[in-house]
């Protein structure tokens, strides 16, 4: 039996990829929605060797809608055409591994560019889904209006989602938008072996945001579809950062090098 190492202390300051880079892109016009559950509720959904992650005892379930910009190979500049870019609205789990690393479990990716969906399911074994997709977005008094809108490419019953935010002035970060936004890599199942994929990017710049319109079935239809009947325990708005992929590796491996010192020191079971 593996034993767990604590987990590593939630730092906005991403760890240094090792290795080479899988790919990179952009991250924009990002809007969080979290429901805060207790950790048993979503344990069932870690690969093995992985657990829920905790924050003051509680774990969070996150609805993330945003637009990925300018996808590439590597480090190169040159954004794959059409491929590289689409709308996605994740839900998503926070997870902590064997080895300490604090990541993101994926209950569904949707989006809409099948071969993203059918590529990303081959390779990395992770949940992407076809869906119809768009997102809107117009000026109002003290900043604007975001809306995404979702409705998944699949027979039976329609499952659709509709999210509009109001969006203000930027804000600090506090210790929960560091647990859910300082998360360096995700856990994986694939090939009957448990993975980690990292990834670095500067901190999140976050702004003051209001829920205005939530009509959602994709907290449904992974099995969480009590938690869209109440408002979510997080919101906020990002404009985006630049990411970067690492290569997969066993989630059993720790890391081989000393994170940086500076942390927020939140988050630690």
């Amino acid at each position: 039996m593996t034993r767990s190492t604590p987990p590593e202390p939630v730092s906005p300051v991403a760890p240094p990829l090792q290795g080479r880079v899988l790919m990179n892109q952009d991250w924009r016009d990002l809007t969080y929605l979290h429901w805060a559950v207790p950790p048993e509720r979503v344990a069932h959904h870690m690969p093995p060797g992985v657990r829920p992650d905790t924050l003051d005892g509680s774990t969070y379930v996150g609805l993330v809608p945003f637009h990925l910009v300018d996808a590439a190979p590597g480090r190169s500049s040159r954004a794959v055409p059409y491929l590289g870019t689409f709308l996605e609205t994740n839900v998503r789990l926070y997870s902590v591994d064997v080895t300490g690393r604090r990541g993101v479990v994926f209950l569904s990716l949707d989006t809409d560019r099948l071969p993203v969906v059918l590529g990303a399911r081959l390779c990395f074994g992770v949940p992407y889904r076809w869906a119809r997709m768009r997102h809107t977005s117009w000026p109002v008094a003290g900043g604007e209006q975001h809306r995404y809108d979702a409705r998944l490419r699949r027979p039976g019953k329609p499952v659709t989602s509709r999210i509009t935010v109001q969006v203000g002035t930027a804000r600090e970060a506090d210790d929960l938008d560091h647990f859910v936004s300082a998360r360096w890599g995700l856990h994986t199942r694939r090939a009957d072996r448990t993975w980690y994929v990292p990834n670095t990017h500067q901190p999140w710049p976050l702004h003051h945001t209001e829920l205005v319109e939530l009509h959602d079935g994709l907290l449904a239809s992974v099995g969480l579809g009590e938690l869209a009947g109440r408002s979510p325990d997080h919101i906020a708005f990002s404009p985006g950062v630049h990411t970067a992929f690492g290569l997969p590796t066993d989630a059993r491996r720790p890391r081989t090098y000393e994170r940086p010192a500076r942390s927020s020191g939140a988050g630690r079971p």
